[in-house]
């Protein structure tokens, strides 16, 4: 019986906290559409920011509505994140920097082939 409240607190808890994750989400997206247009000007970094947020909340309606995250959201989010912090260091990199960050956007890109054409059987067992 106490298991049963366990799991469902837990799981309360969880939708709770991802609805706050979505709604903090919202108000970020707000702020950076108002500073792009006090800045009157659009770059390359502030799309980039603006793709985190939606792939974050298109993470959080897949995990609300399938109870599962797709191991390669978050995946694509860090390689987003990894292509922004690139274009922001700019000019100042070292270019050694460049090659690593560009690396790990190569290694995550290879783990989301992996994870994509993986075999049915380890698919259904992941289930």
């Amino acid at each position: 019986m106490s298991t049963d409240i366990t799991q469902n607190i837990i799981v309360w808890t969880e939708k709770v906290l991802l609805i706050f994750i979505a709604g903090l989400t919202l108000a970020a997206t707000g702020q950076e559409v108002v500073s792009i247009y006090e800045a009157r000007s659009v770059e390359l970094a502030d799309l980039l920011l603006l793709f985190i947020y939606t792939e974050v909340l298109g993470m959080i309606a897949v995990f609300l509505k399938n109870n599962r995250i797709p191991i390669t959201m978050p995946l694509f989010i860090a390689m987003t994140a990894l292509a922004r912090l690139i274009i922001l260091q700019g000019k100042e990199m070292d270019p050694i920097t460049i090659l690593y960050e560009a690396g790990a956007i190569l290694i995550i890109a290879v783990a989301c082939l992996v994870m994509r054409y993986r075999p049915q059987s380890q698919v259904d067992n992941d289930q």
